[in-house]
């Protein structure tokens, strides 16, 4: 299934795109696509709905985040070896862990606000994975069971706050719309093998990135595993797994996103996000 979240900002519903590309209300099904509703068992009822039987909905209507109520937004930095090469980084010994606070969270085709005092805003397509089974110390053979579904995560990322600015990564990462997700939430049966997926990222139509998830450092089952053992991973969580070369950083000379440009970004078989990018009101 393809489930997704339509409608205002913070009155979203939930929904799936049917095999015409037609997208159909869930709300009688459910109240929300969240941690609550993504354990296999509750997916596989979905699953056996007609779809056609449901309400359609306007297909210019908003798209929201394909999941709601995140609970964490977890990050793996550094995690494409040839990614890691152009922001002449090393590949890390142990998987680099930062946040994006989940007031981050938008749509696929929100707008994203470029803060104030920011300099170097930059993009970078990523995997996202969502979690919807509970996992504390788990097994890598057993990780993907605690999977409820893949979708496209652009990690916007402010280079000077993330940098230049001490401490952490995290506060170049969790500024407001630097987490669209989505447009879907694409099920596993869907992702014949999500390490090898094509991804891609496009700045006003110029190509940037165009990586294949199959380059990956640490896959998506030793990410789970390892992950769980600092923290449980809870349904609704979303783990973003890095993103591959082409981020405006690596380009010579660097190239930083600017208001008014527009991305576009996808991953095969998960959609595509379109951002325009725009610049913080005054106060």
């Amino acid at each position: 299934m393809k489930l997704l979240r339509f409608g205002p900002k913070g009155q979203e519903k939930p929904g799936l795109l049917d095999a015409d590309g037609v997208i159909r209300d869930l709300s009688a099904h459910l109240p929300d696509l969240d941690g609550h509703h993504l354990n296999r068992d509750f997916l596989a009822r979905l699953s056996a709905l007609d779809a056609s039987s449901l309400p359609e909905v306007s297909a210019d209507t908003r798209l929201g985040p394909c999941v709601g109520n995140v609970g964490k937004f977890i990050c793996i930095g550094l995690n494409y070896s040839d990614h890691a090469a152009e922001t002449g980084a090393s590949v890390p010994p142990e998987p680099v862990v930062f946040n994006k606070w989940t007031s981050a969270i938008c749509g696929p085709n929100d707008d994203v606000i470029i803060p104030h005092d920011a300099t170097k805003t930059d993009w970078e397509v990523e995997l996202g994975v969502v979690i919807g089974k509970e996992a504390r110390y788990v097994r890598e053979a057993d990780a993907m069971d605690h999977v409820a579904g893949f979708c496209v995560v652009n990690d916007v990322s402010e280079r000077e706050f993330q940098l230049e600015r001490s401490g952490t990564w995290d506060k170049g990462k969790g500024c407001d719309t630097f987490g669209p997700l989505g447009p879907w939430l694409v099920t596993p049966d869907e992702v014949s093998d999500p390490h090898a997926l094509d991804l891609w990222l496009e700045v006003d139509g110029h190509r940037y990135q165009d990586g294949n998830t199959r380059t990956m450092v640490y896959q998506i089952p030793f990410l789970i595993s390892y992950l769980s053992r600092f923290m449980s991973l809870q349904p609704g969580d979303v783990i973003s797994t890095g993103t591959p070369p082409g981020v405006g950083m690596g380009q010579k000379p660097p190239t930083y996103l600017k208001p008014g440009q527009r991305m576009r970004l996808g991953i095969e078989g998960l959609g595509e996000q379109h951002q325009t990018v725009v610049a913080e009101p005054s106060h």
